[in-house]
């Protein structure tokens, strides 16, 4: 299986820290969850039913005409290879390798591309997959851009894919309201603007015909009784998504601050991380872990992804450590 952020047991156990004792910065989750509502005995005692309200809800929500629950955007995203035949893929890269990874498995040959190659590529593809914004580089696509893409795809009976795990800060950039046209499938996560990752649900916006297939492909009852009912909830929450979007830019923004004021000027970010790219990228992550502050490592191009802190007190925490950082990179100059 591929690596990803929050495996923070693994890391207690590496570095000799408990749990309870770090700062985990390795996810893009918000770090305020949604209150969970009381869930009725019912929900747990009896088989799911998609009659409940949630489908509407969602819709509401992301201001699409229909949705697919599922358990998590990562089951779409294992399941979207078996709806077409073998053929090729392009994958916005840098992104969530999950995607790359799901087309090959299922046989397709798999092309990552960087955003000024997508118009020289676009036409040799059957399926193009976006993350917008991007994770990890927070690169955000304009919706005319992606629809341009939609069409030139769907002409010849071809798919965009747009996962837009982080879009939740900035709806007006959303394609849900376009997700009713043939070709164009949109992800949205739930868990991380939520701050309830473990709840595992997302839904599939797409035209009708396609998310009936894609149902058969899921199951029944994908989304459990207790998650239906705290879905729904969070979604109806209107205040609640107000404070969310302003306290999470507002984190955001003062994060990127707090790096640049330490030499590490982040190169891309969203509302829910920022991102660096930096030679010392190995070094700073042990150096952190070491402290018990688990950033997200992207070897392959010396960077790292930072989460957000959640109060005052953790974002003095992280400036202690880089501060520490800088002491002991000088010291080693000097050595």
């Amino acid at each position: 299986m591929l690596e990803h952020g929050g495996r923070l047991r693994r890391a207690a156990l590496e570095y000799g820290i408990a749990e309870e004792d770090w700062l985990d910065l390795s996810t893009g989750l918000a770090p305020w969850p949604f209150p969970v509502p009381e869930i009725p005995l019912r929900a747990w005692a009896r088989l799911p039913e998609n009659d409940d309200g949630l489908e509407q809800a969602a819709c509401d929500y992301y201001g699409a005409a229909q949705v697919l629950p599922v358990a998590g955007s990562q089951m779409a995203i294992q399941l979207l290879p078996r709806l077409r035949r073998a053929g090729k893929v392009g994958v916005l890269s840098p992104c969530y390798a999950e995607h790359a990874e799901a087309w090959r498995r299922s046989g397709y040959i798999v092309r990552e591309v960087l955003e000024q190659e997508v118009d020289f590529f676009l036409d040799s593809l059957d399926v193009l997959v976006v993350v917008n914004p991007n994770n990890p580089t927070g690169l955000n696509l304009t919706p005319a851009r992606l629809l341009d893409w939609h069409a030139r795809l769907a002409q010849r009976g071809g798919w965009l894919v747009v996962d837009e795990a982080f879009m939740d800060n900035t709806p007006q950039l959303s394609l849900a309201p376009h997700a009713h046209q043939v070709g164009l499938i949109v992800l949205r996560s739930f868990g991380k603007f939520f701050g309830l990752a473990g709840v595992r649900l997302g839904f599939v916006l797409a035209e009708r015909k396609l998310l009936r297939l894609l149902a058969e492909q899921v199951g029944p009852w994908a989304v459990s009784g207790p998650t239906r009912v705290l879905g729904q909830a969070c979604l109806r929450d209107t205040e609640g998504h107000t404070r969310q979007r302003i306290r999470s830019d507002e984190a955001s923004e003062r994060l990127a601050a707090l790096l640049e004021r330490h030499g590490f000027k982040p190169q891309g970010g969203c509302a829910l991380f920022q991102w660096l790219i930096t030679e010392q990228a190995a070094a700073l992550h042990e150096f952190m872990a070491r402290r018990g502050i688990l950033l997200r490592l992207f070897a392959h191009n010396s960077s790292l992804r930072f989460g957000l802190p959640a109060d005052a007190a953790d974002e003095a925490r992280l400036e202690q450590a880089l501060q520490a950082f800088a002491k002991h990179c000088s010291k080693e100059k000097t050595a």
